[in-house]
């Protein structure tokens, strides 16, 4: 009898975990294209060993996939989804290898329930590779060392490389392979093995694309990562609302049941380090070494810089696992009964759009939009077309427009990955144009009324044309100022 309510109580929280992945599956035809998908769209359509604000990883793998099924929003959505659900199959190999039958199959319904697993299975991110690449050098880390199968070592050197590859958040991986082991009574001593450095050549070399475009490119993706947060860091400025605003996204993303319960543990681990130089067991050190640096590193940041809400998300694959030792049953339950409300909310604003997004990161309008533009340049000669915001409405208008659609670097601003596609811009030389700028606020339907000055040095004449509303559902949702700028002439 008893083994029977275990086999049920065991099925119940696999159903859970199924229920929450086919609902996520059965909502990506709702979901319309985000910027972020078409710029690392953008990415995979201009092949490169690397790209300025990120390595390419997820470009590489959005090109894979729509060569085989075709070019659509939701071929891009489908691949966040299955890459991500290869992410929660690793993480719960990973899992298996720290936890009882009970606890594992806590950890995987505590992943599986949270918001960010959602984010990376709707919207195409460096993090949703990132993630996988990150369990997948974890799980070759772990037999490598605790089973000691040396070979393992060079794979793990190779996922660590994708994983760098995908983000350079990645890098900590190293850290925290390097941390654990010195930490570690029993396993100090592989810090003279040459497996150990040898895996960590291997990383170097599977990231070598990363370096050599930096190289070729006087490696502006690095300082571009680098040198303006190092800036405003250095300032120290104190911001509550920096540090509140990071735990409010750290809630949100993995529910509050579990980011108490991650904050409890963190606690009680650096309380015992600290206090009473007390170091875990080998297995939990390892999971420590690879969330504390991620996690705490992060969250130390946070009453200084905005910290994003995705940096924190490597740490969670560990994380969650020690999260699985300590959370009882009643807190698992609350922890479910919250996500599914979470998620129920989320599903009726992405089918419904109930809530105007004041922001252009929505994923509403921006094919309403290239149709109107389409229908503005019909009959329009040497007329191209061009937005200033970083990157999205110009790769929004990229996906859907079957003409090129250029970003600020039209007018000599820093255009992200668009400054490295090796445009000809003289070749627009006399060329009139379409400015397109988004109204975030949109309190009315009027015109401007004015336009940048800075216009002004690249065009001869430039004219306010009508605005144009996007309408959802029936509601005007979304407002586009248009200004037609004629006889380009590039400062360059």
């Amino acid at each position: 009898m008893k083994k029977i309510k275990e086999i049920i109580k065991s099925n119940k929280l696999i159903s859970c975990v199924i229920g929450f992945q086919l609902f996520r599956l059965v909502l990506l035809p709702f979901m319309g294209l985000m910027p972020q998908d078409a710029y690392y769209y953008l990415y995979g359509q201009n092949l490169s060993l690397s790209y300025f604000d990120h390595p390419g990883m997820i470009g590489f793998i959005l090109r894979f996939f729509t060569e085989i099924f075709g070019t659509s929003i939701f071929v891009l959505k489908f691949t966040d989804f299955f890459i991500t659900s290869l992410t929660i199959l690793s993480f719960y190999k990973l899992a298996f290898y720290f936890l009882s039958k009970q606890k594992l199959q806590r950890a995987i319904v505590l992943v599986s329930s949270t918001i960010f697993i959602s984010i990376l299975s709707f919207n195409s991110t460096p993090d949703v590779p990132l993630l996988l690449f990150w369990t997948l050098s974890l799980l070759c880390l772990y037999k490598a060392i605790f089973e000691e199968k040396k070979w393992f070592f060079i794979l793990g050197g190779i996922a660590m490389g994708l994983a760098f590859n995908s983000k350079y958040t990645a890098l900590l991986l190293q850290i925290g392979l390097i941390s654990f082991i010195l930490f570690s009574n029993k396993y100090r001593k592989l810090i003279l093995s040459p497996w150990l450095w040898f895996s960590i050549i291997i990383s170097l070399a599977a990231s070598f694309p990363v370096w050599y475009w930096n190289y070729q490119n006087e490696f502006a993706s690095f300082v571009f990562q680098s040198s303006e947060r190092t800036n405003s860091i250095s300032e120290f400025n104190i911001s509550p609302k920096n540090f509140f605003g990071a735990i409010g996204h750290q809630m949100l993303l993995l529910i509050p049941v579990l980011f108490l319960v991650i904050i409890t543990f963190t606690y009680k681990y650096c309380k015992r380090a600290i206090l009473k130089y007390k170091i875990p067991q080998s297995k939990t050190l390892f999971l420590l070494a690879f969330f504390i640096p991620t996690f705490v590193g992060f969250f130390a940041l946070t009453p200084i810089y905005w910290v994003k809400l995705n940096w924190m998300m490597p740490s969670y694959i560990t994380g969650i696992i020690l999260a699985a030792m300590f959370i009882k049953k009643k807190l698992l339950n609350i922890q479910i009964i919250i996500s599914v409300a979470f998620h129920i909310i989320a599903s009726i604003q992405i089918i419904f759009y109930v809530i105007p997004i004041k922001s252009d990161d929505t994923w509403v309008g921006w094919r309403e939009l290239a149709k109107e533009i389409s229908n503005l340049k019909k009959g329009e000669i040497d007329t191209f077309v061009f937005s200033n915001d970083n990157y999205k409405t110009t790769a929004c208008l990229n996906f859907f427009m079957e003409e090129k659609v250029y970003a600020q670097n039209i007018i000599d601003l820093p255009a992200l990955h668009f400054d490295y596609l090796g445009d000809d811009l003289s070749a627009l030389n006399k060329q009139n144009a379409l400015f397109i700028d988004s109204d975030k606020k949109f309190k009315n339907n009027d015109k401007l009324g004015r336009h940048n000055p800075i216009l002004d040095n690249y065009f001869e004449n430039i004219t306010e044309l009508e605005p144009i509303i996007i309408k959802i559902n029936g509601k005007e949702s979304r407002k586009f100022w248009i200004y037609y700028c004629s006889n380009y002439q590039t400062k360059k």
